[in-house]
């Protein structure tokens, strides 16, 4: 993936923040559920879409002592998991806190952004 994904390469290679190889892990977990996920920066962060037309998460770095991962996309509000937390319309967000919590988490994350990605397809 070439000129996207170089950005997201040098962004994450200048980030400043505590949480940075969980970043990368989840990163992987993310790149990993199919291979029609793109990832570029969006608002300053790293963000997912499917099919490069849809957008499904981006990271957000603002607290220093956990990372949030904001799912915006409007698919998201049907998908039921102990993971997702907030009561929007149009987005959830998953925290993350170390790496432990990216390992417990990993299965959940995988499980949503799979279930995301087949309600695009339908859509």
């Amino acid at each position: 993936m070439p000129k996207k994904q170089e950005n997201v390469d040098d962004y994450l290679s200048k980030l400043d923040h505590p949480l940075k190889a969980e970043t990368e892990a989840l990163r992987a977990i993310i790149k990993g559920v199919n291979p029609k996920i793109s990832e570029q920066i969006k608002w300053n962060a790293p963000s997912y879409s499917y099919s490069d037309k849809e957008y499904i998460a981006t990271f957000n770095f603002h607290n220093q002592q956990q990372l949030r991962l904001v799912f915006h996309n409007p698919h998201i509000a049907s998908i039921q998991n102990a993971i997702l937390e907030g009561d929007y319309p149009d987005r959830r967000i998953v925290y993350f806190a170390s790496m432990s919590d990216v390992d417990a988490k990993r299965a959940d994350l995988v499980q949503v952004i799979s279930e995301l990605i087949k309600m695009m397809d339908v859509a």
